[in-house]
């Protein structure tokens, strides 16, 4: 296989973020890494195993570590990666410091999107994580093939995650959807196991008029809701699977499959022009 020399390789730089349950303490894991490259493009990406820190400290607030990925993100859309440390400062008292990022260090890479894969496996992911993920079933593993897909097309970082649907609807909906992105209208990706829970089904399809209503009414724009399912194919009750489609496309939700998930992240590469 072709590979760059040395002489050829980009100049990067990278931190990796870590978590700090206890300050005092100083026992940390890592759960992210920030890559520059040479022309100011930063990139961040977080762990999808949060064992290791579920391990460290049995507490961990891991839907606000989740979030703070898309925040850095937001902040790295100019090219910044000085921008991180801001998006702790800002963070500092209410996560008491247990937020941290190493200090940039130097390396050299094919392509970002391979140093970054190299750095995850170096630095972040816990062992045989690679072997976890395959065993991950039910709407885990459907949102780690979505985000897999949109990553690849390269549009992953340029897209709304975990989305209120309090936001949209009333105060106290617990909801979040996946991700979205606009592009003349809403649009909005929910991973839904029909193997697993069909009542995610029903609940997804009981909010969705609501969720309408709500984006058409605070961003003056259509929403287009698409659950994303498993095939058919692999589910033990057929008939519970059907039901589920069913109930979704009755509140005219779009329901894809898996299987679809390249060509959707290939609309989205090409709605936000990447």
């Amino acid at each position: 296989m072709w590979r760059r020399d040395l002489a050829e390789r980009l100049r990067c730089e990278f931190a990796l973020i870590r978590y700090v349950p206890d300050v005092v303490k100083g026992e940390f894991t890592n759960i992210g890494v920030v890559l520059r490259g040479e022309d100011a493009i930063a990139e961040v990406r977080f762990t999808r195993d949060w064992s290791r820190v579920r391990c460290l400290d049995p507490g961990a607030d891991v839907e606000m570590l989740e979030s703070l990925e898309t925040e850095i993100a937001e902040r790295l859309r100019g090219g910044d990666v000085g921008a991180v440390k801001p998006v702790l400062t800002v963070l500092e008292d209410s996560l008491s410091n247990s937020v941290q990022m190493s200090e940039m260090r130097g390396t050299l890479a094919e392509s970002l999107p391979a140093e970054m894969d190299a750095l995850m496996r170096l630095y972040v992911e816990p062992l045989k994580v690679a072997e976890r993920a395959r065993r991950l079933s039910g709407r885990a593993a459907i949102v780690g093939q979505m985000r897999e897909q949109f990553e690849r097309a390269g549009v992953w970082r340029l897209m709304r995650k975990r989305i209120r649907a309090a936001d949209y609807t009333q105060a106290g909906d617990p909801l979040r959807l996946d991700c979205g992105y606009r592009n003349g209208v809403v649009k909005m990706f929910q991973a839904v196991s029909l193997d697993a829970d069909v009542e995610g089904a029903k609940g997804l399809a009981y909010s969705a008029e609501a969720l309408r209503e709500g984006v058409k009414r605070t961003e003056l724009l259509e929403m287009e809701l698409t659950a994303i399912v498993e095939p058919i194919s692999v589910v033990g009750d057929e008939e519970q699977y059907r039901f589920g489609v069913r109930a979704m496309e009755r509140e005219s939700i779009r329901v894809m499959t898996v299987g679809d998930l390249e060509r959707i992240a290939a609309t989205a590469r090409r709605e936000l022009r990447v």
